[in-house]
């Protein structure tokens, strides 16, 4: 069942929202209805972490400034000879 809902917001923010909409073929509707799920689904729901992953976590030890994605990429561009 859908229910109408009356929201009040500044003309520029309705306007950016309906553009942003527009862009990726949805209606304002649709996004608001699915970002208000993101926010509302209780934290709980979330998928729990099997056993094996969790044995793992913290095996690595890394230095604080370590920059994933600039060895992410430079192993991206080795692999396809950029």
């Amino acid at each position: 069942m859908t229910t109408k809902l009356t929201l009040t917001m500044e003309d520029s923010v309705i306007s950016s929202a309906k553009k942003y909409a527009r862009q990726r073929g949805k209606s304002l509707s649709d996004i608001v209805e699915n970002y208000l799920k993101s926010i509302a689904t209780p934290e709980d729901t979330t998928e729990k972490l099997s056993p094996k992953v969790m044995k793992m976590m913290g095996v690595i030890k890394l230095p604080q400034d370590y920059d994933y994605k600039k060895d992410l990429g430079n192993a991206l561009t080795k692999k396809h000879k950029l």
